[in-house]
């Protein structure tokens, strides 16, 4: 005979390493209905946390528990895989415990649990679209991103009634661990940060809900300060790989149009995964002056010097002359300008990571000067290709994984059909870009789809070139050796 629904979830919170036992089965029991109401629900067949949490935020619904809207619904599933999910000082005990007998085993531990507790939303992710293209840098990796949740309508007309607050202070604070939610700002009852020390200040390190790669971290300044590029980010960087050496680790630029959209809150991404920069091979060496330091310029299009070293501190040294000399560093002749009317430009996106004994940082020039011409940005994406890709062009993209928005799901279909002469729904926008392709390419009905995605990755690879302040041609590439001549 099927259990009903309470009484497999139970079963499977006593299961767990949550701090409950058999003894507190009748307790835990009541600790449920005080969520989604009284009574055991009827029998199902279903076994996986994921399932039953969602029958159960249906029958808390039924008995009038929740209001049937998408917030109430995700702080309601939140709070229920809070109950699977150990308090923080026992995952940290258990997560450090098993750090000594290896960072991966640690790390491993933590991603599962992140994923099974649900906090890691893996069947939105798998809503993803996701392909690589072949371009002159490699292959790039493109991903549609479909998996965030959509807005819920009552959440927006209620948050403009809302007053407002400011806790947590934003969505990478270390405040949100078991925070509730509210309308407007999500759910994180199941949410849980690993306590880590770097460079003898605290921070946390935690998981990304909606996972742009394999294994997506954060680790962030426990501290409430904002981003910044300096000595310290480096030796930040180096830290962590000593820590996590399985772990890529890098920081979005500091300086917005050319940063991440959290400039607020000081914090880092990594992760388990090789992107296509990590790829790039060196198109010549170069020399810092620094004895035991390889170094040479990525063909990669956008500017970047690669550091290796099995010395953490020589590469270091050479990262803080870099980002040093490009903060106040100009020329006129390839529209790079360090400041203008007192407004700094510069800035560097580091990404650094282990290859084999080797220290390796992935320094990349960014400057976010705007003009007349390029009103959103002259190193940013240009007029022509935003179409397809207008946002800024933070760490993931930078080392060649495109994000890019759900809407081109549905918009490349219509571009598809409009290349096939079909009737369709192509937006404007699209047009004159589906008008070249047209010209470039012959379409039919088992190879449209294929062009096109092949087609969106090489404008995402323009967005990159875009981005570049020294383009591959000889101009910029002379540009660029002038540069390097005079890191200090």
């Amino acid at each position: 005979m099927s259990r009903t629904v309470v009484e497999k979830f139970v079963d499977l919170i006593i299961k767990s390493a949550s701090p409950y036992t058999n003894v507190d089965r009748i307790y835990v029991t009541n600790l449920v209905f005080r969520l989604i109401g009284d009574g055991f629900g009827s029998p199902t067949d279903e076994d996986s946390a994921v399932d039953l949490a969602n029958e159960l935020v249906d029958l808390a619904v039924t008995r009038g528990k929740i209001e049937d809207s998408i917030t109430n619904r995700e702080i309601l599933e939140d709070q229920l895989m809070d109950l699977l999910t150990p308090i923080p000082s026992k995952l940290n005990a258990i997560f450090w415990t098993k750090y000594q007998e290896s960072p991966e085993k640690a790390t491993d531990y933590f991603y599962h649990l992140s994923q099974s507790n649900d906090y890691i939303r893996t069947r939105a992710i798998a809503k993803n679209i996701s392909y690589t293209t072949e371009t002159e840098y490699g292959d790039l990796e493109i991903t549609i991103n479909l998996s965030k949740p959509e807005k819920d309508p009552k959440a927006i007309a209620a948050a403009g009634r809302k007053k407002s607050t400011s806790y947590p202070v934003g969505p990478l604070a270390i405040e949100n661990e078991g925070y509730l939610g509210r309308l407007g700002y999500p759910a994180r009852s199941n949410h849980r940060v690993i306590r880590m020390m770097i460079n003898g200040e605290p921070w946390g390190f935690q998981y990304s809900p909606y996972a742009y790669f394999g294994e997506h971290a954060i680790f962030l300044n426990q501290k409430h300060v904002p981003m910044s590029i300096n000595q310290r980010t480096f030796v930040n960087l180096t830290d962590i790989l000593k820590q996590l050496p399985h772990y890529f680790v890098g920081s979005n630029a500091d300086l917005p149009i050319v940063g991440g959209s959290l400039l607020a809150q000081d914090h880092y991404q990594g992760g388990r995964h090789t992107f296509p920069m990590m790829k790039a091979t060196i198109d010549r060496p170069i020399d810092l002056g620094i004895d035991g330091l390889e170094a040479g310029i990525v063909k990669w299009p956008m500017a970047t010097i690669r550091l290796m070293s099995k010395d953490a501190d020589k590469v270091v040294d050479a990262a803080t002359r870099i980002a040093e000399t490009w903060k106040n560093y100009s020329d006129e002749s390839v529209d790079i300008r360090a400041y203008t009317n007192g407004t700094r430009h510069h800035t560097v996106t580091p990404i650094a990571r282990m290859n084999g004994d080797q220290f390796e940082m992935n320094i990349v020039l960014r400057d976010n000067q705007t003009s007349d011409e390029y009103p959103d940005g002259i190193f940013h994406p240009h007029k022509d290709v935003q179409h397809i890709k207008k946002e800024n062009i933070g760490l993931i993209e930078v080392m060649g994984r495109a994000i890019l928005p759900a809407r081109l799901k549905t918009e490349m279909r219509e571009v598809e059909k409009y290349v096939l002469g079909e009737d369709n729904q192509i937006a404007d926008y699209h047009k004159p870009w589906a008008d070249q392709l047209k010209q470039k390419d012959h379409f039919t009905q088992k190879n449209t789809e294929e062009l096109v995605n092949r087609e969106v990755g090489l404008v995402f690879a323009r967005v990159l070139e875009d981005a570049g302040v020294y383009k591959w041609n000889d101009k910029g590439q002379a540009a660029f050796d002038r540069f390097v001549k005079a890191i200090k």
